[in-house]
C-alpha cells in the first residue's frame, strides 16, 4: 500500500510544472483545469487497467497450465477455453483504452 502511494505522490510531483506554465487564472486565460485532469485519469485508468488485465491472465493461464498437467487428456479443451477467457479479459483493456481515447480527445465542457 505504502508504495501505492509513492507512486501516486512522485506521478503528482512530475505533472506539477504542466499547472506551473501560465501565471494567469483559467477562467481569465480562457482554458479550463479539467483537461489536465482529463489527461490523468486516461492514464490511471489505462494503467490500472493494464495491471489488472495482466495480473488476470497470469492467473487464468497458471491454472490452465496446472488443469493441463493434472488431465493431459483434457488439454485440448481446457486451451480452447483458456484462449477464449483470455479473449475476454484481454476486452477490459481495450474498453478502458476506447475510454482513454474518448477522455483525450473529446473536447472538455463542450
Amino acid at each position: 500500500m505504502r508504495i501505492i502511494l509513492v507512486l501516486v505522490a512522485l506521478a503528482l510531483g512530475l505533472t506539477g510544472p504542466a499547472f506551473a506554465q501560465s501565471a494567469a487564472p483559467a477562467a481569465e486565460s480562457g482554458g479550463s483545469l479539467l483537461a489536465p485532469f482529463t489527461v490523468l485519469a486516461a492514464g490511471f485508468g489505462m494503467a490500472l487497467a493494464a495491471g489488472i488485465c495482466g495480473l488476470g491472465q497470469a492467473r487464468a493461464i497458471a491454472s490452465a497450465l496446472e488443469a493441463m498437467a493434472r488431465q493431459p487428456g483434457a488439454a485440448a479443451r481446457i486451451q480452447t477455453a483458456m484462449i477464449i477467457g483470455l479473449a475476454l479479459i484481454e476486452s477490459l483493456a481495450i474498453y478502458m483504452l476506447v475510454v482513454a481515447i474518448i477522455l483525450l480527445f473529446v473536447k472538455p465542457g463542450l
